[in-house]
Formats: structure tokens, C-alpha cells, sequence
């Protein structure tokens, strides 16, 4: 049975905590609804200290930021955008538009059409967030997107350079300088000088979050994406110093970054214990990292493979880094996460900045009914049907009279009926069903 050598905030805590970020997004969006560009004004200076002329920036105001990077900082962007790109362009490769020939003379398909506009947040305010651009921007360029709009926090006072070259370089039709609560609202609600996206993507805080949750309905959303999670899944194949790295890599995202250990090896969770407190010391964000540690990380022992594989798949963390004799093994049975990171020789750090794959990912268990972002989120399968017959005319609506009054909608059966007597030559009467061939003859 498992036990818990340490343990997190309990439910009911957390949900406290949920409870006091969801009322103070509803005044802030209730009040980008009502002033605008205003509130989207003063709610950036209020958070962020920043108030421009204009949050947009003009196409100069971009190169000369730009320009601020070196022509090595420039190749690392360019390089981690091309393997988004490629991995991005290969699931778009795999969706198919079909057509098909269902019985004579009816033609059933669909197509796979992207969405119109989308607004890309990129978080920056504590650290600039380069890589969400990649993730968001430049795989929505690959869908196709014809409109894309990308927001981020100013940094220390002004535009970061990095991410504004990020999001410049991977297609953003639109760049604004705003952050958090204020930057979803006004890419969703939309204001005087934004107009409002059909669909908002990219990671958050717990703030940012809560407001794509709370504008879900009225705009489409990639997924619950909240502070950072990470689980790593491992068994006396690897030592403390690994593991202690990679738990703590992602625990200084925030201070509320859950960060689990599964493991079958006492010795293991101990060594981890002592290189966690080890690390702490020499770790730049470690006031940050240890906060989330204390009320957020959790060592699970467990009794063998199957029972980690029992909990890792109830949790569904975001990132799950499996380092174990038998990797491949959960990459074929779990079924609950936002991605896999498998062997020693990756990490989490590889998919949030530069191997390929996305990093907007589900949390809050959300991994048990949702992938992370793709370049298929960003495209909407529609179907089409077409009939080319008059045969298939008849009897496609003569089925169709039956099952409309087997089910009591007199108007919907009219409507196979006016085909059925228009192209089959069948006196239907009125507000009944379709006779059955047998019976006609």
C-alpha cells in the first residue's frame, strides 16, 4: 500500500485558495467588461506599473527590440522554433480532410478549417517565458490561423526582447504589452482599440487560469492551464541528485508548483530528501522553490511498479518523468497526463524549451480527459454531407420521415416528406410518416 512520507496542502486548503482567485477575476473581468480599455489601463499600471501610449507595439518599436538580442541569443530562438514547427507540421500532416461515398449517391466529409482568431498569452512577469511563444504562436502560424494576437507582461519595467522577438518571429499578427487578468480579458471581451479573438491559448498563473475558465463559452479555450506540475516516477535505477534536480526545476515556476515523487526505493526518497535541502542552498530561486516544495511537494513510497503506476495515473500530473528498468512500460499503460518524459537522458526543461513537443499542458487532473495544446486545437473539423441522387434523395428521406415522427417532430419529417414526394414521386400525406416500401407496393 502506498504511503506518504511527505505530504501537501490537503483539498480543502487548496480549494480556499481557488476560492479567493475566483472572486477577484470576476471584479477584474467584470470590469474590462464595462470600461474597457480604462480598466485594461489602469488595472496595468495597478499589477505591473506599465502605462504606454499604446499596449500594441508598432512594427518599429518591434525590430528595435529585436535588434537588442545577439545574433547567437537570435540562432537559439530560431533553432527551438524550428523543432516546434516540424513537430507541429507533422501532426498538421497527419489530420486529413475526407470525403466519402457512405452508399450511391450520398457524400459524406469533413474538413479541418482553422480558427479565425486567437489571442496567445506568454507569461513574462516573473521570467520571460520565451518559450510559450513557440508553443503558442508558432504552432497557431502552422494551423493556419489568419489572425493572431499575442500578449505578455511587461518585464522589469519594459518589453522583454526576448519574447517579443519570440512571438514576432513565430507569426504574431498583433503584439501587446499587457499581462495577466487584464490581457485575457481584454483579448477575449475585446475593447475600444482590441478586437476581441474567437479562442485564447497558453499557460498562467493560478489568476490567468481562472480567468480562461471563467471565459470559456464566450471564447474557445486550449485547456486548463495553470501553475506548473511535475511528478517524477522512479526506482533505484537513478540516484537522489537527478531526481532532487528535476523536482525542484519545475518547483520554481511558483510557489504553488506541485512537484511528486513516486517511487518503490526508501533509500531513494531519502537520498532525494537531503539533495532537495542540499540544492536549496546554492539555488538562485530557491525562496521560491522551497515555498512550493514545503506546501506542494510529495514523496509517495510505493509497492511496486503497479501500484505507482495506479497513483501516477490518479494524480494525472502536467509533466510526468519516468526513470525507471522499464520505461517504455508506462509510456504503454498510463493513460492520465500531460506529457511523458521517459529515461534518464531527458527532462521536463527539454520540453518546455526546445525538443519539439508542446508545453501547454493540462493540470488539475485535467489530463484525464484532455491532451495538451497542438496544432489541432487550433483547427475545427466541420463535417458536410451532399446527396447526388434522386434515389438517395427518396429513400435517405424516407427513413428520415419515419425516424422524425418516431420521435414526434412533425416539422422535421416534413422535411424529408416535401423530398421524398418531390424526387420519388411518393404522395406522402401531410404530418405523417414516410410509408414502408412494402407497404406502398
Amino acid at each position: 500500500m502506498a504511503k506518504h512520507l511527505k505530504t501537501a496542502k490537503s483539498e480543502t486548503e487548496r480549494a480556499e485558495d481557488d476560492a479567493k482567485v475566483r472572486t477577484s477575476v470576476e471584479a477584474i473581468l467584470r470590469d474590462i467588461e464595462e470600461r474597457g480599455d480604462a480598466a485594461v489601463r489602469d488595472l496595468s499600471e495597478k499589477f505591473d506599473g506599465y502605462t504606454p501610449d499604446s499596449f500594441r507595439l508598432t512594427q518599429s518599436q518591434i525590430d528595435a527590440l529585436v535588434a537588442e538580442l545577439s545574433d547567437r541569443e537570435l540562432a537559439d530562438i530560431k533553432f527551438a522554433q524550428e523543432q516546434v514547427r516540424n513537430f507541429a507540421q507533422a501532426q498538421r500532416d497527419s489530420m486529413l480532410d475526407i470525403e466519402v461515398e457512405t452508399m450511391p449517391g450520398v457524400i459524406l466529409g469533413h474538413k479541418n478549417i482553422p480558427v479565425q482568431s486567437v489571442g496567445c498569452y506568454v507569461p513574462g512577469g516573473k521570467f520571460p517565458m520565451v518559450a510559450s511563444a513557440h508553443m503558442s504562436v508558432a504552432t497557431a502560424s502552422v494551423a493556419g490561423v489568419p489572425r493572431i494576437i499575442a500578449c505578455t507582461p511587461p518585464f522589469k519595467g519594459r518589453p522583454n526582447a526576448a519574447v517579443i522577438a519570440a512571438m514576432h518571429l513565430g507569426g504574431a499578427h498583433e503584439i501587446y504589452v499587457m499581462g495577466g487578468i487584464q490581457a485575457v480579458g481584454a483579448m477575449a471581451i475585446g475593447t475600444q482599440t482590441i478586437t476581441p479573438v474567437d479562442m485564447l491559448v497558453g499557460p498562467g498563473n493560478a489568476y490567468v487560469a481562472e480567468a480562461k475558465r471563467q471565459l470559456y463559452g464566450r471564447v474557445g479555450i486550449d485547456l486548463f492551464a495553470g501553475p506548473t506540475e511535475t511528478m517524477v516516477i522512479a526506482d533505484d535505477t537513478v540516484d537522489g541528485e537527478l531526481v532532487a534536480t528535476d523536482l525542484l526545476g519545475q518547483a520554481e515556476h511558483g510557489y504553488n508548483s506541485p512537484a511528486v515523487l513516486l517511487t518503490t526505493s526508501r533509500k531513494l526518497a531519502d537520498d532525494t530528501t537531503a539533495e532537495i535541502e542540499r540544492i536549496l542552498t546554492i539555488l538562485p530561486t530557491a525562496d521560491t522553490a522551497r515555498k512550493s516544495w514545503e506546501d506542494y511537494g510529495e514523496i509517495i513510497l510505493c509497492d511496486g511498479h503497479d501500484e505507482m503506476l495506479a497513483q501516477a495515473n490518479h494524480i494525472a500530473s502536467e509533466h510526468v518523468q519516468v526513470m525507471t528498468d522499464r520505461d517504455d512500460w508506462y509510456l504503454e499503460h498510463m493513460h492520465s497526463y500531460g506529457a511523458l518524459f521517459l529515461g534518464p537522458r531527458t527532462n521536463v526543461a527539454n520540453g518546455d524549451k526546445v525538443i519539439g513537443t508542446n508545453h501547454t499542458l493540462p493540470t488539475r487532473k485535467a489530463g484525464r480527459y484532455t491532451g495538451g495544446l497542438w496544432v489541432g486545437k487550433f483547427l475545427k473539423t466541420h463535417s458536410y454531407q451532399k446527396i447526388t441522387t434522386d434515389e438517395a434523395a427518396t429513400l435517405i428521406g424516407e427513413y428520415g420521415s419515419r425516424l422524425c415522427m418516431l420521435e414526434g417532430f412533425v416539422g422535421h419529417a416534413e422535411q424529408c416528406n416535401v423530398r421524398v414526394r418531390r424526387y420519388g414521386g411518393i404522395n406522402v400525406p401531410y404530418g405523417e410518416g414516410a410509408p414502408y416500401r412494402d407497404a406502398a407496393e
